[in-house]
């Protein structure tokens, strides 16, 4: 879809820099693609919020053993 709007030339700028993109057209595309994931992010971040948790996390914390073998030596 083509459209025409106008974007202020400095902001442009600056995040094709940090982005290191090099054409309006591919910066406006990842803002968007990056705008959606952000919002699923939140949006499924509220969904688990609205899901309530019946846990008790001292209770976990208690059960917690360091001597569980993760496969990790000497803290590497």
């Amino acid at each position: 879809m083509r459209t025409n709007i106008e974007l202020d030339d400095i902001l442009m700028a600056e995040a094709m820099e940090m982005s290191g993109l090099s054409t309006k057209k591919a910066m406006v595309q990842c803002a968007l693609e990056e705008y959606v994931r952000i919002r699923r992010q939140h949006d499924a971040i509220d969904a688990l919020r609205r899901m309530g948790w019946d846990g008790d996390i001292d209770e976990m914390r208690d059960d917690w053993s360091p001597s569980v073998d993760w496969g990790v030596e000497n803290g590497k």
